[in-house]
């Protein structure tokens, strides 16, 4: 009797050992662009999931085209809604904390990315954004699709420059 526990004991620390994981995100393959850290469940790294360029691209795109306070007429905006992004590193937070290549921070509520469809920007008009255009990643909300959206509170949470997401 002993010998079938241990070797159904066996049996199935082997079986879990080569089960393949059902929340894996793999390592970014170029330079990380994004970290995102807090309450999230998959990463890919100690303590963190990092993202390159690839990464972000490989999402699903979403695009909208909106006035902003930053340019003199209306942009399009192409890259993975930051629901997206949240969804796939399984965040859990109500609040996520940004933080820009210059240490601009800004909170931005995880509701934010669902009733506004926020894109994390890669993309302006069709091209990259350099560093010293916004670049290379910016939270970005569909101004012209809402009013209640066209006021400094949204315009704040509009970060350029992102290269951190806290998830609280």
């Amino acid at each position: 009797m002993f010998n079938r526990r241990l070797f159904a004991l066996l049996c199935l620390l082997a079986g879990s050992a080569f089960a393949a994981p059902t929340d894996s995100l793999k390592p970014p393959s170029g330079r990380a662009v994004l970290s995102v850290t807090g309450k999230i469940a998959v990463t890919n790294q100690p303590g963190r999931a990092a993202f390159d360029m690839a990464m972000l691209e490989a999402l699903p795109q979403h695009s909208f085209t909106t006035r902003t306070p930053w340019f003199d007429k209306p942009v399009t905006f192409t890259g993975p809604l930051l629901a997206d992004v949240l969804a796939l590193v399984k965040a859990s937070g109500a609040t996520i904390n940004a933080v820009a290549i210059n240490d601009y921070k800004i909170s931005i509520p995880v509701a934010d990315t669902t009733q506004h469809e926020l894109i994390m920007a890669r993309l302006i008009d069709g091209q990259p954004i350099p560093v010293r255009e916004k670049g290379p990643l910016f939270v970005v909300y569909p101004f012209d699709s809402k009013a209640e959206l066209r006021t400094s509170t949204f315009y704040e949470r509009s970060i350029w420059q992102l290269k951190a997401l806290d998830i609280q």
